[in-house]
């Protein structure tokens, strides 16, 4: 099993960025042949490592540093009214946790979801292959957390299990519901979810500033940013 002091890193030639205009990124991936166990991948995601399929990365941008890894300390937060509307609203919504296995209905959620609300973007167009190598190459602690309203699967939230927390991978939906806000939804059921567990952090990936898709983020408080290797609660 691999250790963070013998893991190999790689990194990327520079490529145009997803997020910011104008901009070169440059990602470090961890060696795909590495074997990450539960307490690694906890240690990577403490270094603001994501998931990816197989693939454990982490921005590494000659001359920005706008990719900022944050995360929700689950017993400080304190939802906003509106977030409190959201809870409410869709108080009548079940959750089934599901093993990251391959399943029609899923799949045509997604598609369904990134046809809509991300034909701009390059996850467009949705195809079986890309979501497979993204969601269902996954970690025996992965969760797809079903989100259920009188039977029917409205969307589904991603999330990993780690030793301090729950990591958000993805989250997806009809996007023909937009009215409940499930995106919102499956942010403070995970919340709510590593609560459950005794688990103290809910980690949400990169804020980009400049970047207005991930911008919500941060209306999650009080929320922990990692920077120059430090967590700091703002």
């Amino acid at each position: 099993m691999s250790s963070l002091r013998t893991l190999v890193f790689y990194a990327t030639p520079e490529h145009p960025c997803s997020y910011l205009e104008d901009r070169l990124a440059t990602t470090m991936f961890v060696d795909p042949k590495a074997k990450v166990d539960d307490e690694l991948y906890t240690r990577l995601s403490q270094l603001g490592f994501r998931r990816s399929g197989h693939h454990y990365y982490k921005p590494r941008c000659s001359g920005c540093n706008a990719c900022i890894a944050v995360r929700i300390p689950v017993e400080q937060f304190q939802p906003s009214r509106s977030q409190k509307r959201n809870w409410k609203k869709n108080s009548d919504l079940t959750i089934n946790l599901a093993k990251p296995v391959f399943n029609p209905l899923h799949f045509d959620i997604y598609q369904n979801y990134i046809n809509e609300r991300h034909h701009d973007g390059d996850m467009y167009p949705p195809t079986l292959e890309q979501y497979e190598s993204f969601l269902l190459e996954a970690r025996d602690t992965t969760m797809f957390a079903e989100i259920i309203h009188n039977n029917r699967i409205l969307g589904i939230a991603v999330t990993d299990l780690v030793s301090d927390g729950l990591s958000a991978i993805y989250t997806f939906f009809d996007p023909a519901i937009s009215a409940r806000a499930l995106g919102v939804f499956g942010i403070l059921w995970q919340i709510e979810e590593a609560k459950r567990r005794n688990l103290p952090f809910l980690y949400l990936g990169y804020w980009i500033r400049g970047c207005d898709k991930m911008s919500y983020k941060t209306n999650y408080r009080p929320i922990e940013i990692l920077l120059r290797d430090n967590w700091i609660t703002i």
